[in-house]
């Protein structure tokens, strides 16, 4: 069985599209009938995430099984890791993780997959800059020059990536981090001696969001660069 992890809070104006898009990958022909589980964890959400995913748990079939658990925390690693958890008693032999901001490709997990290794980093593109209004355009083009989308690229981006069952345990699972988590679980990765690849092959599209969720995370990122790319346009870069 093969695990998609989404950790989510308060995100009731993306996870449908997030869904949609997971469940697409799912059904990919090339998993050959694998089954596919489908977990969002549901950190302090007092929104409508959870009505969303009931939604779409209601879909389930024996390909493809979704639900969720809830979690108090306020924290990603804990929520990652408890999405982890949920899935490895379940029994899956692969580990995805996404964003519940961000849309996975059709062949997401088949592309992980052929990889054939024990951990694969994707990288992550976005197609709508205007959430940052007048800065959209400066920093399209500057996130454009900056950012490496390309295998052998180092990026490290817990809305795209896969491990193995094994591999995960081997280094520990995420560790209770509001942020950088990824970061700290890949570092694990590396010392426990796993094999990598980093690939631009599975494909995912995020958000631009301007409410980054936490410091240090893509959105807070984001609003780096886009201050990057007024420095620099100012100073005629």
């Amino acid at each position: 069985m093969i695990g998609i992890v989404i950790p989510a809070h308060n995100e009731e104006l993306y996870l449908d599209a997030c869904l949609r898009a997971a469940r697409t990958a799912a059904a990919d022909p090339a998993l050959h009938g694998e089954t596919v589980r489908i977990t969002v964890a549901l950190d302090s959400c007092t929104d409508g995430s959870r009505a969303i995913v009931e939604r779409h748990a209601a879909q389930s079939n024996q390909r493809c099984a979704i639900d969720y658990l809830c979690v108090e925390a306020r924290n990603v690693g804990v929520t990652r890791a408890a999405g982890a958890r949920h899935m490895l008693r379940h029994g899956a032999r692969w580990l995805a993780f996404t964003d519940a901001d961000t849309q996975v490709s059709p062949d997401w997990l088949a592309a992980q997959l052929r990889l054939n290794v024990d951990v694969v980093c994707g990288t992550v593109a976005v197609d709508d800059w205007s959430p940052h209004r007048h800065n959209a355009e400066l920093l399209r083009h500057h996130f454009h020059n900056s950012y490496t989308d390309a295998d052998g690229h180092h990026h490290i981006h817990g809305a795209n990536m896969g491990v193995a069952a094994d591999a995960y345990l081997r280094a520990g699972g995420f560790e209770p981090l509001a942020c950088s988590e990824d970061v700290a679980l890949v570092t694990a990765l590396e010392r426990s001696g796993a094999r990598f690849a980093w690939s631009a092959a599975p494909r995912v599209t995020t958000s631009a969001r301007c409410d980054a969720k936490a410091r240090g995370g893509f959105g807070d990122t984001l609003l780096r660069y886009a201050e990057s790319a007024r420095a620099a346009a100012a100073a005629g870069i």
